[in-house]
């Protein structure tokens, strides 16, 4: 097939729809298909070597780097770029902040001259249209979803709720994102070097966070119970996987500061280390050398989270919260160790126990990796390909 994916952001941009949009292509492209990867004109980040650009690239894969602007005419350039490339469908990945909070990529074409339009929805934000829209900016998302001619969903939480809507969606299916890093440090790794590297002896406690600092993503509670942890007497530390914030998000970077400022007010700052970006075996050796992840999502866990893919890959015991659907690949006890949300004691209650005891963290270790198979790039691009197969052939 000729496949069009579009996206907002792409490496060398920071993000997780554009590293998503990266491993997709790649793993479709090894199946046979032709991509070509629709995105903004020009990156909003300087290329670095911690991005998912560093994949080695495939003939069968190009990116067009040819929508100026995410606001109303988008489309025009879209549609334009996908008949002179043949293009047999479209795959819109979807999250609001990555078109700039525009609804403009919302508006899908009625056209009949355009190819069929897959919508993968990374989530259900709402992107901005203008102080106090309420809720005329759900229409917005829920229209995209209407409009297309089959929509993925990434999640089952977003998968209840337009299943849930009284127009129906058209060909809903769940599939699963990956992880964007694997599991494969560098050549010589050693754990216990890696660890002194940050100044964690071996008889530290080294918590983990991977990805973005975002307010969903529960980063007060996370140093919160961090300060719990060192008044009990607990050597703990966090090592912070990863950039501050993404490229996309600016909110992200007034979150960020506070929860830098509350490390401040904590007196935490020589608990709290920071790998800033770097390559992604970097990041899977940072992961290696920790004790327990620690993902204190406020909307609790959700398999749309690709730091919780990553700390699966790379078999790590996971304390994270108790998901707002049930979930049963979220075994308390057997995959991760679940808390309440916005409860920093009972995140720090939840680690204390860990800590305590050597048998659950090695069982949440083996769950862990025996989860990790399901989220298999292989798997979602052969499930993908099947889905835009179907709409692009009516076979």
């Amino acid at each position: 097939m000729n496949i069009g994916l579009i996206t907002g952001e792409y490496p060398p941009d920071h993000g997780g729809v554009g590293d998503f949009t990266d491993h997709l292509a790649h793993a479709l492209a090894s199946l046979g298909h032709h991509l070509h990867i629709i995105t903004s004109s020009s990156p909003r980040s300087h290329p670095s070597h911690g991005t998912a650009a560093n994949a080695p690239r495939l003939t069968r894969l190009t990116v067009h780097r040819a929508v100026e602007h995410w606001r109303f005419g988008c489309w025009s350039q879209v549609l334009r770029l996908a008949r002179d490339l043949d293009l047999e469908i479209l795959d819109i990945q979807y999250q609001a902040a990555a078109y700039d909070m525009h609804p403009a990529i919302n508006l899908l074409p009625r056209s009949p001259r355009r190819p069929p339009v897959v919508v993968t929805f990374h989530d259900l934000k709402v992107p901005y249209l203008f102080p106090k829209a309420g809720p005329l900016r759900w229409w917005m998302v829920r229209t995209l979803a209407q409009r297309a001619d089959g929509v993925i969903v990434t999640n089952r939480e977003d998968e209840r709720r337009l299943s849930g809507l009284k127009s129906p969606v058209s060909n809903l299916t769940h599939i699963p994102i990956g992880s964007n890093i694997p599991s494969c440090p560098p050549p010589g790794y050693d754990r216990a070097a890696e660890r002194a590297h940050w100044g964690i002896g071996p008889d530290d406690l080294l918590l983990g966070y991977f990805g973005f600092l975002n307010e969903s993503k529960g980063g007060e509670e996370l140093i919160r119970a961090l300060g719990l942890l060192v008044q009990r007497g607990l050597p703990a530390h966090l090592l912070k996987i990863g950039g501050r914030v993404g490229t996309s998000d600016p909110t992200n970077r007034v979150y960020a500061d506070s929860v830098e400022r509350l490390i401040a007010d904590l007196g935490l700052q020589e608990r709290v280390h920071w790998t800033g970006y770097v390559r992604p075996d970097e990041v899977s050796a940072s992961l290696l050398a920790t004790d327990v992840c620690v993902l204190p999502y406020r909307d609790g866990v959700s398999f749309r989270r690709g730091s919780l893919l990553a700390c699966l890959a790379h078999g790590r015991a996971i304390v994270t919260t108790r998901p707002s659907v049930p979930l049963p690949e979220a075994s308390d006890g057997k995959t991760m160790l679940l808390a309440e949300p916005r409860d920093p004691a009972a995140v720090a209650e939840a680690i204390t126990h860990l800590a305590s005891n050597p048998e659950l963290r090695t069982r949440l270790e083996a769950g862990a990796r025996a989860l990790a198979p399901e989220f298999e790039w292989s798997s979602i691009a052969r499930r993908t390909a099947g889905l835009l197969r179907r709409l692009a052939y009516g076979a």
